[in-house]
């Protein structure tokens, strides 16, 4: 099992292709898009924590076409009907460790980028999502909205892979 990470799918939000600046001609072929690029790589035995503002009013039932195990951190666009869908968990904010390889790494997760957070000066990397790539990460916090990476999930290593290259993290 693998562990993925992804925000602001927003399918179903026709408008999110200006304000975004994202490569699709039409709502179908973006909705398309991104349930390909997440079945690519998220299995139906893996699991994936999904920083909030999945789905446009209307448009949940893309849930159901989506693999994984499927973790809702609480987005501002995650309304009623998203919240109903059977997700595996929901909250507003979590803190998470995951050991991959005998390395323990111990990440915040929550929709919104935060300037500081518990145990920040211990390692803790922040993950967060609403901002659509316009705020820059460090090597403890990143974006990782699906603007910021091809449209795709992404997993634990291919962050730090990322992290490693952004300027140190203050508070």
């Amino acid at each position: 099992m693998t562990v993925y990470f992804s925000a602001d799918l927003h399918v179903g939000h026709r408008r999110i292709i200006e304000l975004c600046k994202r490569p699709y001609g039409s709502l179908d072929e973006m909705n398309a898009d991104l349930i390909a690029n997440w079945n690519a790589v998220v299995k139906p035995t893996d699991s994936i924590w999904f920083l909030g503002d999945f789905a446009w009013h209307g448009s949940e039932h893309f849930f159901y076409h989506l693999n994984g195990e499927k973790h809702l951190i609480i987005g501002n666009h995650d309304g009623k009907d998203t919240l109903a869908l059977p997700w595996a968990s929901q909250e507003m904010y979590r803190e998470l460790a995951i050991n991959e390889d005998g390395v323990t790494t111990k990440l915040v997760l929550f929709h919104y980028p935060i300037r500081s957070w518990d145990g920040a000066y211990k390692g803790r990397i922040h993950l967060y999502g609403h901002v659509h790539g316009k705020l820059s990460g460090t090597r403890l916090c990143l974006d990782v909205g699906v603007d910021c990476w091809d449209f795709r999930p992404v997993t634990l290593s291919e962050i730090k892979v990322r992290l490693a290259t952004l300027p140190e993290w203050s508070p």
